[in-house]
């Protein structure tokens, strides 16, 4: 299941930035992908609606790398 997760976060990401996934290493930073605020935005809602989960805001505004934002849904899609 965690491995879904992963793959489905970065095919989330990568569409909404239109970059190849396969450049989506966890190290790498939205910012460093010339993610704006407004794709950090459409990335939360589509990843919320995805994955059928509520991500705080200020929790949001924290992921900053993409294993950042992958652990972190990972943790509120466990049951």
């Amino acid at each position: 299941m965690a491995h879904d997760v992963s793959r489905e976060v970065r095919a989330i990401i990568a569409e909404q930035l239109s970059i190849p996934v396969d450049t989506l290493k966890d190290e790498v930073t939205l910012d460093s992908l010339g993610a704006d605020s407004l794709d950090r935005v459409e990335i939360v809602m589509n990843l919320e609606d995805h994955f059928s989960i509520e991500i705080d805001d200020e929790q949001a505004e924290k992921l900053s790398t993409i294993g950042d934002v992958v652990a972190y849904i990972q943790t509120l899609v466990k049951s």
